[in-house]
């Protein structure tokens, strides 16, 4: 077992099943590609505060997934949630900023559509600049 799998391990657990709303829409592999070309993004409140793409990841999907697969059974359509691109908050100058209640957050990884909008929600934002 790797390195840091024992201290890992059930981590997610104690968050709840109200933790981590998804949806309400996955797509399939074949109409996402390269999962380690895929922009990302992050709004509150209707500002940009995240902009990133899954190439700048530390460990690559397919790391993470043998690795989740040494303490965990992983079935189709499992998520598996990991860190944030850059732009956290506690980051921000002058002064941290943090979620206050009632703050409205939205965010999107290229070619999950955004069934109301319909279309590509990156897409019609500022892409980063590809790895």
């Amino acid at each position: 077992m790797p390195i840091g799998a024992r201290r890992d391990a059930g981590q997610g657990q104690r968050l709840g099943v109200t933790f981590g709303p998804v949806g309400p829409w996955l797509v399939t592999r074949d109409e996402v590609g390269d999962v380690q070309n895929l922009d990302m993004w992050l709004e509150v409140n209707g500002q940009r505060m995240q902009t990133g793409n899954t190439c700048t990841m530390i460990f690559g999907v397919a790391e993470i997934v043998s690795y989740l697969s040494w303490f965990t059974t992983l079935c189709p359509g499992d998520l598996i949630t990991t860190g944030t691109p850059p732009g956290l908050g506690l980051g921000h100058k002058p002064e941290p900023l943090y979620l206050k209640p009632g703050d409205q957050i939205r965010l999107g990884i290229e070619k999950l559509r955004d069934p109301a909008a319909g279309r590509d929600p990156v897409a019609a934002r500022e892409r980063v600049d590809r790895c």
